[in-house]
């Protein structure tokens, strides 16, 4: 075994790092969640936490592992803040704290209009502080002693790999992920940078996720064991990580969409050009930068929260920890029935329909989602778990739909969907189903973020360009058949209706 790759994959909840050697093949990995943390009425990222598992996770793989290359990936919507002493000077903001809508006037007051900043930053406005600029300027107003004593603003990929070596930079992935400081046409900082008086506090270098940041620090060195010629990538943010193997594949499968399923769902095509239409203007509809620097046109929704947040109480309530099969007449039922729907969505402003209030409608009864949650109202279909995952997987497949929309999907346009929502059958099928001359296809890639942090491990080490790794894997799939629903259109009608109603 020539080398190995430690490939960090960083979502919000759980934390992995796994083992590729160096054609790719997983040898081992291990898990780890850390939830958030709080301060004073602040969510906070663990962030001594994490680094603590790095250190630990690399410890415990070096004597037994020829780890010569460390690649990280992360969730979005996250930056860390750091002093002159190189540590953490402001708390590391969960994107889930919800400022007000007044905060949001006030910086749009500031940034410019939403419209126009979605055309310049290709980036919707998000509720929450799914913006990181929003991130940062709501420590600049709440800790401004703490933020005048930061010297650098790092995304949190690049936080760790400076964490790692010392270096500092930023990779495009990360800064053209709906961050509202990356200027698309530009190709540089935007202008919201400038109003918020951050340019300075921002990487002068901002590289492709394949670049060599660095090598190990000499205490990192002898905290793990590892060679201190050990490079680390600049890193990658998640999605287009997963995004990865198949942009670098596009050349043999043409135009596509992937449907990256997990806590967020995210609709990704890729595209020549960034362009949004008068009708997307205000919508969440944006574009990422792939790893190859493409235009990713980009929808996404809480999908896998919703699924796993109203299932958690179905389960509940039937004293089960199953989750029901697929039954095609339970599903024709409800669509025809027209009388049960689960509304979007859990977390505020953030997917396809950000207006919407979470809400069940039973026989015309609006039941909203905190008297659902916290058991007070709870309806009457929740006690039948094939119907209540069949009104769920059909508000579910209404969301991907829209969002398939808005990512630009043509007549012919292939889909791969990969994540947690590869098992849901009934899913699936409905989506599938949907698009009647698109072909859709499961995608195998497992632990996909981490697998496209290690193509950008791979590439760096041989010294290759990520296009040149093509031949080094192959994705298999499988095909989804279609179904006839003829009760589907209308059920949407209804469904869409619903949504744009006040609860």
């Amino acid at each position: 075994m020539d080398y190995v790759i430690a490939a960090f994959d960083i979502g919000k909840t759980n934390k992995k790092i796994i083992l590729f050697d160096e054609n790719l093949k997983v040898l081992t990995s291990s898990y780890s969640s850390f939830p958030t943390l709080k301060r004073g009425n602040l969510e906070v990222e663990d962030i001594e936490g994490i680094e603590q598992w790095i250190i630990n996770s690399l410890s415990a793989y070096s004597g037994e592992y020829p780890i010569k290359v460390i690649s990280i990936s992360t969730h979005g919507a996250a930056f860390v803040g750091t002093g002159e002493n190189g540590r953490p000077s402001l708390p590391v903001v969960s994107y889930t704290n919800e400022p007000g809508n007044s905060f949001h006037d006030e910086f749009y007051k500031l940034a410019g209009k939403p419209e126009e900043l979605q055309i310049i930053t290709a980036t919707p406005g998000f509720g929450a502080l799914l913006n990181i600029a929003k991130g940062i300027y709501f420590l600049k107003k709440t800790l401004p002693c703490s933020f005048a004593k930061t010297r650098s603003l790092l995304f949190y990929p690049q936080y760790f790999g400076y964490f790692l070596t010392g270096e500092i930079a930023a990779d495009y992935t990360y800064a053209g992920c709906h961050s509202y400081l990356w200027d698309f046409h530009k190709r540089q900082w935007s202008e919201v940078a400038e109003k918020l008086e951050i340019l300075k506090k921002l990487p002068t270098m901002v590289v492709k996720p394949s670049a060599v940041l660095g090598r190990l620090r000499p205490g990192i060195v002898s905290e793990t064991g590892l060679s201190k010629d050990t490079i680390v990538t600049a890193g990658i943010h998640d999605s287009n990580a997963s995004l990865l193997p198949y942009i670098i594949k596009q050349k043999q499968r043409g135009d596509f969409v992937l449907n990256s399923t997990g806590t967020w769902c995210v609709v990704m095509h890729p595209m020549d050009e960034v362009y949004f239409s008068e009708e997307e203007l205000g919508k969440v509809v944006f574009y990422n930068l792939s790893a190859l620097g493409q235009p990713v046109k980009t929808a996404i929704f809480t999908g896998g929260l919703e699924h796993d947040a109203y299932m958690k109480i179905v389960q509940d309530i039937n004293n089960t920890k199953n989750l029901p099969p697929y039954d095609k007449e339970a599903y024709q039922k409800v669509m025809e029935e027209k009388r049960l729907f689960i509304l979007p969505g859990i977390l505020k402003g953030s997917g396809q329909f950000p207006d919407s209030k979470p809400r069940v409608y039973e026989n015309k009864r609006c039941i909203p989602y905190p008297d659902i949650e916290s058991g007070r109202t709870l309806p009457e279909f929740f006690k039948d778990p094939v119907t209540a995952r069949a009104v769920l997987n059909i508000s579910l497949a209404v969301q991907t739909e829209i969002a398939f929309k808005r990512a630009g999907i043509q007549k012919d346009t292939a889909v791969y969907t990969e994540g947690g929502f590869r098992k849901n059958s009934g899913y699936n099928l409905l989506v599938s189903s949907a698009f009647p001359g698109s072909c859709m296809f499961l995608s195998d890639i497992k632990e996909a973020a981490a697998f496209g942090a290690a193509l950008t491990g791979k590439a760096a080490y041989e010294k290759k360009e990520l296009e040149e790794t093509e031949n080094s894997f192959e994705i298999e799939t499988q095909p989804v058949e279609k179904a006839h629903f003829p009760g589907m259109d209308s059920y949407r009608d209804a469904f869409l209706e619903l949504t744009a109603r006040e609860s």
